[in-house]
């Protein structure tokens, strides 16, 4: 019994270690106009967003919201890949093997 209770610390210490190094981690996207910058933490959470002077003017509004979206999915996609990996990571060095991983 109290190996496994020190097993559930050891895994709850590195869970909180894996937190906070993804809070650490930070993302960034770049339009390809090159009118957004989104940088984001492995937690995905929005550190920052930058817009380009010609972006704002409003003959590219349309433009400048499709660059947007593009650019959040982009920097998002790439904060989940490396969660993913630093789970998987901290799953292998703790002997854990879970199916799809």
């Amino acid at each position: 019994m109290l190996d496994k209770m020190k097993q559930v610390y050891q895994l709850q210490k590195q869970a909180r270690e894996m937190q906070k190094a993804l809070r650490d981690t930070e993302i960034e996207a770049q339009g390809r106009r090159g009118w957004v910058t989104v940088v984001v933490n492995g937690e995905l959470h929005v550190e920052s967003v930058t817009l380009a002077e010609e972006a704002l003017a409003a003959a590219h509004k349309r433009d400048l919201e499709r660059e947007l979206e593009e650019t959040f999915r982009e920097a998002l996609q790439k904060a989940q890949a490396i969660a993913a990996e630093k789970s998987k990571e901290m799953m292998k060095a703790m002997n854990i093997d879970l199916p799809g991983l």
